[in-house]
């Protein structure tokens, strides 16, 4: 069967605590006035009511401002987060790079971390193994392939970890974000190379402040805000209506 991701009826709510110990005083004058206790929280929905269909052959990019879900979103499509209400349901082998990567091991060599990577992906470490000059000769950092990542710098750390997650061709991908790292020629590299694994790969959702990369690689838009679907449709259409509506 072909890979697919379906969303329905989603919605994740996050509690904010303000005050996790209230004190004797805080106990004793909500008992007065007549509350058993402060619950000291606020419950916060980051993501309210969404539900949407990914089928092969869907390229999405997910828009909207900083804190309307977007990557909330792509977390729990991933199985990071689980809905509060709804489910997730997906088919085919996922794989998603998030701006952290895979939470690189600093005492871990680049070596050992792209086999450690691999093992997470499901590929066994001979295979891995055999990839990683590949990957370090892409990353353009085969000087420092036996050194440990925690003398990496920030951008070292992004292009190997992209250039590791890039390396196999999932079902279903799920981009946050990751193009951060690398000087401008790195940056083309790494969009040619994430070209060639979209047209690869069946499912591809990804979030991006940057409407250029949402017009290259996709052909639907769906836009977030404050936490609930507001359009989902051509990224000609959907794009200028949300660009409109941050002036």
């Amino acid at each position: 069967m072909e890979p697919y991701v379906k969303v329905d009826n989603v919605s994740l709510r996050f509690r904010l605590y303000r005050n996790r110990h209230p004190n004797i005083k805080e106990a004793v004058i909500h008992w007065l006035r007549g509350k058993s206790s402060d619950n000291g929280y606020q419950d916060f929905w980051a993501v309210r009511d969404v539900s949407l269909d990914f089928p092969a052959g869907s390229r999405v990019g997910i828009i909207g401002r900083n804190g309307a879900g977007k990557s909330t979103l792509l977390r729990i499509l991933s199985g990071i987060y689980q809905p509060t209400i709804g489910r997730v349901e997906h088919q085919g082998f996922l794989i998603p790079i998030f701006t952290v990567g895979f939470g690189f091991n600093g005492e871990l060599t680049g070596r050992e971390n792209i086999i450690q990577a691999g093992a997470i992906m499901g590929i066994t470490q001979k295979e891995m193994a055999r990839r990683v000059d590949h990957i370090m000769q892409f990353a353009e950092l085969e000087k420092f392939v036996d050194t440990p990542v925690k003398y990496y710098s920030t951008g070292m750390a992004m292009r190997l970890a992209f250039t590791t997650a890039t390396e196999v061709s999932p079902d279903i991908l799920l981009l946050d974000e990751v193009f951060g790292g690398g000087d401008v020629g790195f940056q083309e590299k790494a969009l040619n190379r994430l070209e060639k694994l979209i047209e690869r790969t069946k499912v591809v959702i990804m979030v991006s402040h940057d409407m250029s990369i949402i017009e290259r690689f996709c052909n639907r838009a769906v836009w977030l805000r404050d936490g609930q679907l507001t359009a989902d449709g051509p990224p000609g259409e959907v794009i200028p209506r949300y660009l409109a509506a941050m002036t």
